[in-house]
């Protein structure tokens, strides 16, 4: 039954994610912004919705055991850095190795990606500093949750500055297809883009609670850690909807939106989500999470390193942001 209620919710997630991605990119293509602002804010905000409501309601839930949902959320908090940076690029470098070869490259906007990636290391080395301050030392932790905050404030004005200028030498969104509910015959308008919108974030709400329920069902069948599990499971189901709209939007030649969709939702996980997991988990350095947060750091920072290049990062470089998730979850499962 438990394989089941993962399953269906799953699904619920997944269809929800379509909804409210397809809404966002209508949504940039109406506004007239950037490419950049459309993949690294609106859809990777909104493909990370079910992977930040799951920690979120775990945490704050009122119902299960208390330390099991810490764990749910602080796996789900760190696991999606991690599946992000890690398998979510290197299976964007796979697809694309059919038709650019081994000797491609995955080129986005240089400037919007180097500074998603500053932006991310600079807040998850934050966030990493604080699993040593003592949780009694509450007015520290505070502090750096405070300075997540201001820091996610801070990437969204930059991103929304530089919009003009880009969409002014080409890099301006264009919604692929139709609005999903004209597909029903509804008015292409306003109105029926924000009922889209709403709709899918119920479902996802609904998809969320429905996952936190089978993840700890699972954790007390299979005998396994909660925080173990969600650090593998969850970040696998809930970063679907980043991976296949990368994997989308690659193939297309939309390398700017693939990797924004990416590395902006990074950004928005790694200062939000553990901004509230530093106040209200114990956010301390188990061994499990110290091993996934620093292929995390490394996994970022090998692509920071290699966004320098005039032709984007070369699709090898991505393979090996890969194997580092193999190695990470071969020291979780020999453990």
């Amino acid at each position: 039954m438990t394989a089941v209620q993962l399953l269906a919710t799953l699904v619920i997630i997944l269809v929800a994610a379509e909804l409210f991605t397809n809404a966002l990119e209508h949504l940039g293509e109406r506004l007239g912004i950037s490419e950049g602002v459309t993949g690294s804010l609106f859809a990777a905000v909104g493909t990370a919705l079910p992977e930040t409501l799951v920690p979120i309601l775990a945490i704050t839930g009122s119902t299960g055991n208390g330390s099991v949902s810490d764990e749910i959320g602080v796996g789900a908090i760190l696991g999606a850095p991690l599946m992000l940076s890690t398998l979510s690029t290197c299976l964007m470098a796979a697809v694309a190795f059919g038709k650019r070869g081994a000797s491609g490259h995955i080129a986005p906007e240089p400037t919007g990606l180097k500074r998603d990636l500053d932006f991310f290391l600079f807040a998850f080395a934050v966030a990493t500093a604080a699993m040593f301050i003592p949780h009694a030392a509450w007015s520290a932790r505070a502090a750096l949750s405070v300075v997540l905050v201001a820091t996610y404030v801070w990437y969204i004005v930059a991103t929304v500055r530089a919009s003009k200028g880009l969409v002014a030498v080409g890099h301006g969104t264009e919604a692929p297809g139709t609005l999903l509910l004209t597909r029903l015959r509804l008015p292409a308008n306003g109105i029926t883009l924000a009922v889209q919108l709403g709709a899918a974030l119920v479902l996802l709400v609904i998809g969320a609670e429905g996952f936190i329920d089978g993840v700890r069902d699972a954790s007390t069948h299979f005998g396994i850690s909660a925080l173990l599990l969600s650090l593998l499971i969850v970040p696998i189901a809930t970063e679907l909807p980043e991976k296949v709209n990368s994997i989308l939007w690659v193939r297309r030649g939309k390398d700017t939106l693939a990797f924004g969709n990416i590395t902006g939702a990074m950004v928005f996980q790694g200062t939000l989500l553990p901004a509230i997991g530093i106040l209200l988990t114990p956010w301390q350095p188990r061994i499990e999470v110290l091993t996934g947060v620093i292929a995390t750091l490394a996994a970022a920072l090998w692509l920071r390193l290699n966004a320098n290049g005039q032709r984007g990062i070369a699709l090898w470089a991505l393979m090996v942001n890969g194997a580092l998730y193999v190695g990470y979850l071969a020291i979780m499962l020999t453990r």
